[in-house]
């Protein structure tokens, strides 16, 4: 910068800026991060992109430079946008009206990002920046499209899981008729808030322990299938206690809050694609350069 000042000062003069412009949406995210399932983890977000620039601030930042020419029409379009799309976004849904507002708020943040320390700086840090965008929560359209995904995808595996370990059932769509009880994998047994966890979780540990974009690309494609796979173990294996040894197991801790467990198991499935996916690279192209 022109008058000495660290690239930083700048920085967090605009992000102090930003959240006097943007204090009444971001106070309504706050309070929906406290009272929606779906969007608990919003906080944690700016956290850990934070944190993850912080760890690697040493190859970030090795060559920052203002860049005008490119930061000043970027945060000038965010800014258009943002007062722009004002009117069309107040006609909305609360939830979809603060999945808009939050996600133009990211955009001016990266904007600002570039214009205060330059194209290089911000190809370096294109993976924390992005990650910024997932404090968007969730439109309800998209909602509702990964719900029915999961519960349609859970009710498939948990016919399967039922016939491998030998329970008899007759499915009738999301209702299982088995020996003794009806169930049924109803939307909030479809498991989206734990697939959510399980993708930010296999967004981290990509970025740290896989190179090349494939291999992201395909881990990724797996995370979901793999948070199904969980749920229907879940629901599976406590039908098959509530039969088999107590059906207490069917309103017990177990069903409300016993989610740790299996999700040991989804995150075991994981560390094994991680393994396999690095052992391939490994093979390919030689052992793995030690990450940042």
């Amino acid at each position: 910068m022109a008058d000495g000042r660290s690239p930083h000062a700048y920085a967090l003069i605009f992000w102090l800026l930003s959240l006097v412009l943007f204090h009444a949406p971001l106070i309504s995210l706050v309070r929906l991060s406290f009272h929606d399932e779906l969007a608990s983890h919003v906080l944690l977000i700016p956290l850990i992109s934070a944190f993850l620039i912080y760890l690697e601030r040493a190859r970030i930042f090795r060559s920052s430079r203002c860049c005008p020419f490119v930061g000043v029409p970027a945060v000038l379009i965010a800014a258009i946008l943002w007062f722009g799309l004002k009117s069309h976004v107040a006609s909305l849904s609360p939830v979809d009206r603060l999945s808009v507002s939050t996600a133009l708020i990211v955009l001016m943040w990266v904007s600002g990002f570039v214009l205060i320390y330059g194209i290089a700086t911000t190809r370096s840090a294109v993976f924390p920046l992005l990650f910024l965008f997932l404090m968007s929560p969730l439109p309800i359209v998209v909602t509702d499209y990964l719900t029915s995904v999961l519960q349609k995808g859970s009710a498939d595996v948990c016919y399967t899981l039922f016939r491998t370990v030998g329970v008899p059932v007759i499915r009738h769509g999301f209702q299982f008729s088995l020996p003794g009880v009806e169930i049924e994998v109803a939307e909030q047994c479809s498991g989206i808030h734990a697939g959510l966890s399980l993708l930010i979780a296999g967004l981290l540990a990509e970025h740290f322990l896989l190179q090349g974009a494939w291999e992201k690309f395909w881990f990724t494609l797996c995370i979901f299938p793999i948070a199904i796979f969980k749920n229907a173990v879940r629901i599976v294996t406590i039908a098959w206690l509530g039969i088999h040894v107590n059906p207490n197991f069917f309103q017990g801790p177990l069903h409300r809050r016993g989610g740790l467990p299996f999700s040991l198991i989804a995150l075991a499935m994981m560390a094994l694609l991680l393994w396999l996916f690095r052992l391939r690279t490994s093979r390919t192209y030689g052992p793995a350069r030690p990450s940042a």
